[in-house]
């Protein structure tokens, strides 16, 4: 009988201990495999094209472990800004490394459209220069330490979206394209040369974007049977993404409006064109 209290007692003892050492090992899984909170920062970058020097804007999420896909952001025709600067940080907080590039140079910035429209147009007449820059912007995404090289996505805005396009159209390694509130009559068309998967996302109110140049433009996807997205939403204006638009339309006599549901919904868009291009890789 004493026998048997004391089997009892050490069965007992040894399923205690047990039951305390797994309780310990599967904490301790959890505090592994348990994820840090997103904690996104920004930092200011200098690079160059021959003899034009460049401001950009990187931000990731520092927390985040391992390798993730790059994404270029090209400004509107303000040039690069604070707004770009926050797209940047919208995409890290979705666990990408952007960087909010500078096409003008010095980080240079118009504060009326005669200007704007002056900076924009020395880019877009001078393709071999607009190539240089971008491509200067890539490589210094790519060297990030949290940037797989393999999975390069760009948008743009505005201006940011034609150069967007036109250097997706030229033949960049670049698996997705997007680009909001964007014209689409560009010095390069889709041609053979494009590899990558597009979006465009234009507000059907906006008069900068004629019927024909959309036509045309789908029409050339089309006939490269390339897979594509072309959305207009009702009701919307030009430059729909941003808050200033009002302000600006407003000083400047302009056609330009915020539209929180397009913003909101050209977003979503944006995120599943990231997420199915990246994850298929």
């Amino acid at each position: 009988m004493k026998f048997l209290k004391t089997t009892i007692v050490f069965v007992l003892l040894l399923s205690i201990t047990f039951s305390c050492k797994s309780e310990k090992s599967e904490s301790k899984t959890k505090e592994v495999t348990e994820e840090l909170p997103v904690k996104v920062k920004g930092e200011e970058v200098t690079y160059a094209s021959d003899s034009t020097n460049m401001k950009g804007y990187i931000a990731f999420d520092e927390n985040k472990k391992g390798k993730r896909p790059g994404v270029i952001i090209v400004h509107e025709w303000w040039g690069h800004n604070d707004y770009v600067r926050k797209r940047a940080e919208m995409l890290a907080n979705l666990g990408y490394t952007a960087i909010a590039v500078d096409m003008y140079g010095d980080g240079k910035q118009a504060s009326h459209p005669g200007d704007a429209g002056k900076f924009a147009q020395s880019v877009m007449s001078d393709l071999p220069v607009a190539k240089a820059r971008f491509k200067a912007a890539v490589d210094l995404l790519k060297k990030h330490e949290s940037v797989d090289v393999d999975k390069i996505a760009a948008i743009g805005y505005c201006f940011g979206g034609s150069v967007a396009l036109t250097m997706a159209n030229s033949g960049e390694d670049l698996d997705a394209v997007a680009a909001f509130h964007s014209g689409v009559q560009l010095p390069v068309m889709p041609n053979k040369d494009l590899k990558a998967r597009v979006l465009v996302c234009n507000g059907a109110e906006d008069p900068f974007v004629s019927e024909e140049s959309v036509k045309v433009f789908t029409s050339a996807l089309d006939s490269l049977g390339k897979k594509y997205e072309y959305v207009a939403y009702p009701g919307a204006k030009h430059s729909f993404t941003s808050k200033e638009a009002d302000a600006n339309g407003e000083k400047f006599n302009l056609p330009l409006a915020y539209n929180a549901e397009a913003d909101q919904k050209s977003w979503e868009s944006l995120q599943n064109l990231l997420n199915d291009v990246f994850k298929s890789k």
